[in-house]
């Protein structure tokens, strides 16, 4: 038997256990973790304070490359030259982590996107930088372009390594995890290939001139079950921060965690965190992939009604062991034709005492055409008689 809202909020008023928040208590001035299943917020510390990312930044400069590679504006096996006064500027302990770049040296898009995920070289983000837009200046307004579309509201990025700038370059927690979600979403196979790669090989040491392997940074990877990226930062500005993402039994969280004291806090805070984000919350499922929820009145199509359906699977993440929970479908309505067969038109929200609402977003079922000029009379003169 299918699930029906009706039969949901049956359920939900039948079983009325209060829910609370897990507790979690953590030492980082800065905290903040997403279900991505649900769109719940299962925690929240200062997630809005602006704060300098360090290498965290550099999720958005891979995520710029990803967009391009999928639109065939850029190509993985394209290649750009390593300027000398770039290789200058970021050679040398005092410029941080590096990929070991030599000057002149042609390295593909590919290898680049290793160096910056992998290894956190900040030579292969300006390099790859100059080589999409010509100046890391002219590259940082396409990373806040592409802020400004996934609705980063609180971020600016000046730089393409989040390499200290007096204060120019600004994220937010919340604003991290949504860029996190971005990359996860849009771009599953090439997360998949980048982002979980436990080691990278470039460059040669001096004198023998062996390669240069050098480990992921991601405390998760190999520590928690599912872990799969992102990005790990520190400066001394910005302390040690981390965004990260894992996924179990289809359920996937985000965490973000910044201004830690040293590299062990912050792998420790991390495994900490993302254990507590699955073993203190539970998911549950609602609606399979393309479920119909409910439907809506239509106005001024050729259909009078439409079916909301899931264009995923929905489920509620709700505190372990409690069930208490209140759905309702929203939408402006009557809807308005024309309607795209696929187009968000309604939101499924479930209510928890104690917790935030949980949105998730309902499409139409189908597509409804603007009525014809027949149609329109006959709507008028019906709703004229009701």
């Amino acid at each position: 038997m299918k699930p029906t809202l009706a039969a949901l909020c049956l359920i939900a008023l039948a079983t009325p256990t209060e829910a609370a928040a897990p507790v979690f208590e953590t030492p980082a001035p800065v905290a903040f973790m997403l279900d991505l299943s649900s769109g719940a917020v299962l925690y929240a510390k200062d997630a809005d304070r602006p704060m300098p990312p360090a290498s965290m930044a550099k999720m958005m400069t891979v995520y710029v490359a990803f967009d391009m590679i999928r639109k065939g504006e850029l190509k993985e096996s394209q290649q750009f030259s390593v300027r000398p006064e770039t290789w200058a500027r970021w050679h040398g302990p005092a410029a941080g982590s590096t990929m070991f770049l030599s000057p002149d040296e042609r390295v593909s898009v590919e290898n680049l996107l290793n160096g910056i995920v992998v290894l956190s070289g900040n030579d292969a983000s300006v390099v790859l930088a100059e080589g999409i837009a010509g100046t890391e200046q002219a590259f940082a307004e396409r990373m806040n372009q592409a802020a400004r579309r996934l609705g980063m509201t609180n971020s600016r990025f000046c730089t393409s390594n989040g390499w200290p700038d007096e204060g120019c370059t600004r994220v937010t927690a919340r604003d991290l995890a949504k860029l996190a979600a971005a990359t996860i979403r849009d771009h599953p196979q090439l997360y998949r290939k980048y982002y979980s790669k436990t080691d990278f090989t470039w460059g040669r040491t001096l004198g023998g001139g062996a390669p240069i392997t050098q480990a992921n940074r991601d405390p998760l990877l190999g520590k928690v079950a599912g872990s799969d990226g992102l990005k790990t930062g520190h400066t001394e500005e910005a302390g040690y921060g981390f965004t990260g993402s894992a996924e179990q039994n289809g359920r996937r969280l985000v965490m973000v965690v910044s201004g830690l004291d040293s590299f062990n806090s912050r792998a420790a805070e991390s495994v900490r965190f993302m254990e507590w984000g699955f073993r203190a919350w539970t998911s549950k499922p609602l609606f399979k992939q393309g479920a119909q929820v409910e439907t809506a009145e239509v106005q001024g199509g050729s259909e009078s009604e439409i079916g909301l359906v899931a264009p995923r699977a929905l489920a509620a993440t709700l505190p372990g062991g409690t069930s208490d929970m209140r759905v309702r479908v929203v939408y402006d309505g009557p809807l308005k034709a024309p309607i795209a067969k696929g187009q968000k038109v309604a939101e499924f929200v479930v209510s928890s005492p104690g917790l935030p609402d949980q949105r998730m977003p309902l499409v139409a079922a189908d597509a409804v055409e603007e009525a014809g000029f027949f149609g329109r009379v006959w709507a008028a003169l019906a709703s004229f008689f009701a």
